[in-house]
């Protein structure tokens, strides 16, 4: 139960919070958040099963809420809270601003850091070394320009870069960070000389530190991988914020992709990279291993070339209408099925051959008995061969697993349009919620889920389901609303609208209404629910003399900038974009005071992942529309207007082109999922 003590500890820290915020408003929902977060942790509902979901409208503070409530009880009862989150941004904001608030201002002591993934690390002594072996540079494609490399080491060195891709002054291409990225075969710790390494340094403040900010990818990795980095699930608390993207994070994750083609000189090169660790390798022991990679990857190639030769047999039929081939009910053809388990036990034993070949070559290069000259190109060459039988190994497992009357994966192809030869494999679990039960919900000491949209249709029963927390005796909910004055500072219009969204004429329809919806002298966005819609509503209106700043004209970034520079010069701006500019676009004040929904943000089940889906709800007697695509549509539609008030202060209106909202018998409950604003439907 939660003590006196830590309940008046609590109501302390919200004091002094309070009198050090700029114009404090209070909240009641924040305070019934933090009691509720609260008594979940102490056990009250229920004595091990503790967790919560919880739905906070826009301008809670619940960010601050689960701080109050969880960080005191985390210490008291030497817990770790790991806080989850699905952006950087909201990730940076908790490094950044709330936690060295709530820091300085509780009166607790304790250490946060924000934890990242191995790849978001450069290796520092891989930069050295790459710069005082400037030979070795043409052996890498992706190595970076001398000139970049010396400018980072140089930053490094004066502390003006704290080694991850995060900190960068500017962006790096992809291909020239993976030459310079952390990984565990060049950078080992039991090598001296990467102990300063950023990786190794960052790794080092997780043991000192109380709160540990995360992102849904690196939670799910490390929970998989038996809890290598993070603390044991049992001995933390964990805050998933944006919990309504942990469903897709965790497909994601558990999700598999190889290619299914491997050019000729591929084993070519593999056997000269074996012959090459044949010649350096001291190591007893190490023979073996050469001998054993040989092997498997020529048996590998043997198994995938009748799965090869049947894709070309098929390739017209498979792929006449699309670029993918999805496999119903997830059944393989009979020549994958055949392969499949072989071929996942010899990419497995493949895949643990190279690892061991590393730990060879890594001891070797510590005990200076071979030269990192020699090293650094095998290295290389290994962590490449390393990748590519990961992959095949994860593929094949997920294929060899046999489906039984209830579907739980989808499979497809696809067809790459450049190159026609070349294929990809995909695998994909339908849902994760006995993974995401077994692996965190199940074990961990307690769990609180919180997002701004976690309820659909005003229920909690949909996300329940996804993340497979309908059956916990212990789970409780909360619906918090927001604190935000949406009746009166708020105003959506539905117009009268003569044609249907799904018909060609629509886009017509838009060209001729939307001049008399935008304000030329404020802050507009735009949103639309196809790119090639945007593209042609667009162009037809910047021939009438419209100005517009459209998405994928510019960088995100920069269209923003130019936004807020445009709004505050008192010129006004016009911001266009579809579903990406829907959720976790920030335009407090003047930068938003008109919001025009072209359309509902229906997806078409067109992807290989949702036609699996609706064909699993059919089969289950449902109704993939109703069950699926309503619910994720009246969540992005709330997501969408949401946009509009981001601060108390904020103003403005939200028109919706789309009469469906008012025609249609799901429509109605679209609406009243919706903030309560003040409504005009024209008739």
């Amino acid at each position: 139960m939660l003590t006196d003590a830590l309940k008046n500890q609590i109501r302390d820290i919200h004091r002094q919070l309070k009198s050090n915020l700029t114009n404090y408003q209070p909240r009641p929902g924040q305070n019934k958040m933090v009691a509720e977060i609260a008594n979940t942790l102490a056990g009250s509902y229920h004595s091990y099963d503790r967790t919560l979901l919880v739905e906070a409208g826009t301008g809670t503070g619940k960010s601050l809420a689960y701080l109050m409530a969880a960080i005191p009880f985390a210490i008291k009862q030497k817990k770790t809270l790991v806080i989850a989150t699905a952006t950087v941004a909201l990730q940076e904001q908790l490094v950044q601003k709330d936690l060295p608030f709530f820091l300085k201002h509780s009166g607790l002591t304790f250490e946060f850091c924000l934890v990242k993934g191995r790849q978001r690390y450069a290796c520092v002594e891989k930069i050295r070394q790459q710069l005082q072996q400037p030979e070795l540079l043409p052996l890498f494609q992706s190595t970076a320009p001398t000139a970049l490399l010396q400018q980072l080491l140089t930053n490094w060195q004066q502390r003006q870069w704290l080694g991850d891709r995060d900190s960068l002054k500017e962006p790096i291409a992809d291909e020239h960070w993976y030459g310079i990225a952390s990984d565990p075969a060049h950078c080992n710790k039991a090598n001296p000389a990467h102990h300063q390494c950023p990786f190794h340094l960052a790794r080092a403040e997780i043991e000192g530190s109380s709160v540990l900010v995360v992102n849904h990818a690196l939670l799910l990795a490390d929970l998989d991988a038996g809890s290598q980095i993070l603390p044991e699930p049992a001995d933390c608390i964990y805050v998933i914020d944006e919990a309504h993207h942990l469903p897709d994070s965790g497909r994601d994750f558990f999700s598999a992709y190889a290619p299914l083609h491997f050019p000729a000189q591929y084993l070519e090169k593999l056997k000269k990279t074996t012959q090459q660790l044949a010649g350096v390798l001291p190591q007893q022991g190490a023979m073996t291993e050469v001998l054993k990679l040989d092997e498997l990857a020529s048996d590998f190639l043997k198994q995938l070339k009748p799965v090869q030769h049947q894709i070309e047999l098929n390739q017209s039929a498979w792929f006449a209408k699309e670029p993918h081939y999805r496999f119903v009910d997830a059944v393989l053809p009979e020549t994958f099925a055949a392969h499949a388990d072989q071929l996942a036990e010899i990419s497995g034993k493949a895949l643990s051959a190279v690892e061991k070949l590393q730990q060879f070559l890594s001891e070797a290069v510590t005990e200076h008995k071979v030269a990192t000259k020699l090293a650094l190109p095998l290295q290389f060459e290994l962590t490449a061969i390393e990748h590519r039988f990961e992959q095949q190994s994860e593929l094949w497992r997920l294929y060899s697993v046999p489906q039984q009357k209830q579907v739980n994966q989808a499979r497809w192809l696809s067809l790459d349009q450049k190159e026609q030869q070349h294929s990809s494999a995909y695998a994909c679990p339908l849902s994760v919620s006995f993974l995401l039960d077994d692996l965190l919900f199940s074990q961990a000491f307690a769990t609180i889920l919180c997002s701004a949209t976690l309820t659909t249709l005003n229920s909690f029963d949909y996300i329940k389901q996804e993340l497979g927390l309908s059956q916990h005796p212990g789970l409780q909910t909360l619906k918090v609303d927001s604190p935000f004055d949406y009746q009166n500072k708020a105003h959506l219009l539905l117009p009268k609208m003569l044609t249907d969204p799904g018909s060609d004429a629509f886009t017509d329809e838009l060209i001729t209404k939307l001049p008399q919806y935008m304000d030329k002298k404020a802050g507009n966005l735009l949103l639309f629910a196809s790119y090639w819609q945007m593209q042609k509503v667009v162009e037809a209106l910047r021939s009438k003399g419209w100005s517009f700043l459209v998405q994928g004209e510019a960088s995100r970034q920069s269209l923003l900038e130019l936004h807020a520079s445009k709004v505050k010069a008192g010129e006004g701006s016009i911001l266009c974009g579809t579903q990406s500019f829907s959720e976790g676009l920030d335009l407090p004040g003047a930068l938003l005071t008109n919001l025009v929904i072209t359309k509902l943000p229906f997806a078409v089940p067109s992807s290989p992942l949702e036609e699996a889906l609706s064909e699993a709800i059919i089969k289950r007697g449902g109704n993939p529309f109703l069950q699926m695509t309503v619910p994720a549509t009246a969540r992005k539609l709330v997501q969408a207007c949401g946009r509009l008030m981001r601060q108390e202060m904020d103003h403005g209106r939200i028109v919706i082109l789309d009469r469906r909202l008012v025609t249609k018998t799901y429509g109605k409950a679209m609406l009243n999922a919706l903030p309560p604003f003040s409504r005009t439907i024209e008739e």
